[in-house]
């Protein structure tokens, strides 16, 4: 439910630069949490490390994808221990994703392993099952639409302390009939859902929801950012991104160039909106209304070069060196964040949408 007409956002603390995190007035924030397969290990990470900082409070939420079971898993984690207990659910949650594909014949090829990449890209059964799912559709290779994810989903969150959660939880899935996204809240929230939210349409048959069915909502929000504006009193929108914007070069292998076609539709809804956002910004009243919450609004950004060097088949790759490897980058990755921006939060942004404003 989108909030009324004129009320007031909660003002951001009057933060002094350098300034010790022990010290600091508390802050709320919103996170909007992409989606990216196995490639989320580094938002999980990222929310690893916010949590250490005692200042800085959760408030919404939007995720697609991974981004939609790191934020379920967060904020059902959080009502049952606080920050420590959120910490604890995430790694326990990527723990289990891992053993659950230990067994898993979908793993990195002989020459993979010998160059130290994290690619699948030499991987027999990885080649074997791309070309197959170009033939055949999930409804052929996988009738029983069997999907491991469902029962470390139903494991791991309890659906009721989450409908309570004090964080406001956005879930993005697309619906495969009108094309268009629908918006999951905290009280909606069930396996169903964050299984479409992370259902690839090559790869598994479509989530049905009330009479509906759902594909990936990295297709129509990834993720989705009007609900953190509307329904959300925080001021400061952190987007964590591990779908990188821009790669250099021309790709020219068919794996290269499939992988960027993904890239870019994934990232194709953000940018409509995050431009939309932009444009609003410059034409709307900001003295009352829905004019004033779209101009308060501050935005930032955490993402790693890292991201860039990592190809579409390792967003399979659930080994926990790799999950950890990816953590632990996202933990670097926020703290340099801190160290940069942490006395920006509260009082600007330091992601400037504004110059999307003149992109076609």
């Amino acid at each position: 439910m989108a909030r009324k007409p004129g009320k007031t956002r909660r003002a951001g603390p009057d933060v002094v630069p350098g300034a010790n995190s022990t010290t600091r007035e508390p802050l709320m924030i919103d996170l909007a949490l992409q989606g990216g397969g196995s490639h989320g290990a580094f938002t999980w990470g990222v929310i690893d490390r916010l949590l250490e900082e005692p200042w800085l409070g959760i408030e919404g939420i939007s995720g697609t994808s991974a981004g939609a079971m790191n934020a379920a898993v967060l904020a059902d984690g959080y009502v049952a221990g606080g920050a420590a207990g959120a910490r604890a659910a995430l790694t326990a949650f990527w723990r289990n994703v891992s053993d659950a594909a230990a067994m898993s014949p979908l793993r990195r090829g002989p020459l993979d392993v010998l160059l130290g990449r994290w690619s699948l890209d030499t991987s027999p059964t990885f080649i074997a099952m791309d070309v197959m799912t170009r033939l055949f559709s999930p409804y052929d290779l996988n009738p029983r639409n069997l999907n491991p994810l469902r029962e470390i989903i139903a494991g791991t969150i309890d659906f009721e302390r989450l409908a309570r959660s004090p964080m406001k939880i956005f879930v993005t899935a697309t619906n495969v009939r009108t094309g268009r996204g629908r918006i999951f809240r905290n009280h909606q929230l069930t396996p169903d859902v964050l299984l479409a939210s992370a259902c690839l349409p090559t790869m598994f048959q479509a989530i049905e929801i009330d009479g509906d069915p759902y594909w990936d909502g990295g297709y129509a929000g990834n993720p989705t950012i009007t609900p953190l504006i509307r329904e959300s009193d925080a001021n400061d929108i952190v987007l964590i991104q591990i779908n990188p914007r821009e790669r250099p070069g021309t790709p020219r292998s068919a794996a290269e160039i499939l992988n960027r076609i993904n890239e870019v539709s994934f990232n194709a809804s953000l940018l409509k909106e995050l431009r939309m956002m932009a444009l609003l910004r410059q034409v709307v009243d900001p003295g009352s209304g829905e004019g004033a919450r779209w101009a308060e609004v501050r935005t930032h950004r955490i993402m790693s070069d890292m991201m860039v060097d990592l190809g579409q088949s390792s967003k399979l790759n659930a080994e926990w060196a790799f999950l950890t490897m990816l953590r632990d980058e996202g933990r670097r990755a926020a703290s340099e964040f801190l160290t940069t921006h942490g006395c920006d939060l509260g009082r600007v942004s330091t992601s400037d949408i504004d110059i999307l404003r003149t992109e076609c």
